[in-house]
């Protein structure tokens, strides 16, 4: 959210940015070479979507929502088609407080987790619910058992129930209902478990805050992975039975950097479950560039295509090869830079031993004082 953003940025101004200026080993050189997977897809450009927090993808399209907003206009639930193009609208029932994420049922339904609270003050937080055909979400109060907490990230697990994953520091913690959810009732959370973000070093505006704030979250299609973000890394992990929660405290995640994205909360899976989508919130500034819905491959994943000689590459194919062509040229950079450096440094060294024995040249001998 933009009042975090500050306050990060203005920290950031005091702490090494991720790898910058760090000599690149081989590791990192192969990680920037998989970091420059992100294809763009489409460009957001509708005036009322500056502060995408959370997205869905659909068979036709998208759905996004804001995060809090004072303009009424930017309130709703957005519907996009593939080229990202707002085609309809849907209202609140009464004023949201701060939708931070939303997930899709495989049923169609959408689930949006109104839990953000920057200055932890809510004494509730909430779900609101879009059956398929519906025309206003239903809203589910909900309260924590140990205090207030900011959340931006939402899960759903087997049974259709959502999880809350908190934006506490470097361990996360998740919360479910204790029971079926009420309109009208505030049911009560339990704290199900956390979950330790492994260490990273992926580039990003917010440095090492960057790397430790669950900022999203995502279930693959067909329910066997789930997906949280941070602003810096997707997190995916197998989900084994349908226990999601499970899955996020004691799995290892796969990693797939998602590196300098401009303020990156919105993350979901393609359709197909073999790439992530992701979205960012637009600078604050009057010239900063729109939204830009990004795709990254997730490894292993990406269809088999046909290499039979005579066939013409199709479009995924070629997203293969403009992938490979982007890490190839990420590589070249890192090293590049590096190698720059070091010719950099020894010319210095040979300069400064050549004026030296310059100088000692002609410095007088000593001899007839």
């Amino acid at each position: 959210m933009r009042r975090l953003t500050t306050l990060v940025a203005a920290a950031v101004l005091v702490l090494p940015a991720g790898g910058a200026a760090a000599r690149p080993a081989a590791g990192q050189v192969a990680a920037a070479a998989r970091a420059a997977a992100g294809t763009p897809v489409c460009t957001v450009d509708d005036e009322r979507l500056v502060e995408i927090s959370g997205l869905a993808a659909t068979d036709d399209g998208y759905v996004v929502v804001n995060d809090s907003s004072d303009l009424e206009s930017r309130r709703r639930i957005f519907f996009l088609d593939r080229d990202c193009a707002v085609t309809r609208t849907v209202r609140y029932p009464s004023r949201p407080r701060d939708t931070e994420d939303l997930v899709r049922a495989p049923d169609g339904t959408i689930w949006i987790g109104d839990v953000g609270d920057n200055n932890r003050v809510r004494e509730t937080v909430a779900f609101w619910k879009l059956a398929p055909g519906a025309r206003s979400p239903v809203l589910y109060r909900v309260s924590y058992p140990d205090g207030a907490h900011d959340a931006e990230a939402l899960l759903l697990s087997a049974d259709g129930t959502p999880i809350i994953v908190t934006k506490d520091s470097g361990t996360p913690g998740l919360y479910a209902p204790v029971r079926e959810l009420r309109a009208g009732q505030t049911t009560p959370l339990r704290r199900v478990g956390e979950v330790t973000l492994p260490r990273s070093t992926t580039s990003n505006p917010f440095s090492i805050f960057g790397r430790l704030l669950v900022t999203g979250g995502a279930v693959a299609p067909d329910g066997t992975r789930v997906v949280l973000r941070t602003y810096a890394d997707a997190l995916e992990f197998d989900v084994t039975d349908g226990d999601v929660v499970r899955a996020v405290t004691e799995g290892t995640p796969r990693v797939v950097p998602l590196p300098d994205e401009p303020q990156g909360e919105a993350i979901t899976y393609d359709p197909d479950g073999t790439a992530l989508l992701t979205l960012s919130e637009k600078a604050e500034t009057e010239s900063a560039a729109d939204p830009v819905l990004l795709r990254y491959p997730i490894p292993d994943r990406e269809p088999k295509q046909s290499s039979s000689p005579g066939t013409s590459a199709g479009p995924a194919t070629q997203d293969t090869r403009l992938d490979r062509d982007r890490a190839a040229e990420s590589s070249r950079d890192v090293t590049g830079r590096f190698v720059g450096a070091v010719t950099l440094t020894l010319l210095v060294l040979v300069v400064a031993a050549g004026f030296a024995i310059w100088r000692a040249r002609r410095r007088p001998s000593g001899r007839g004082r």
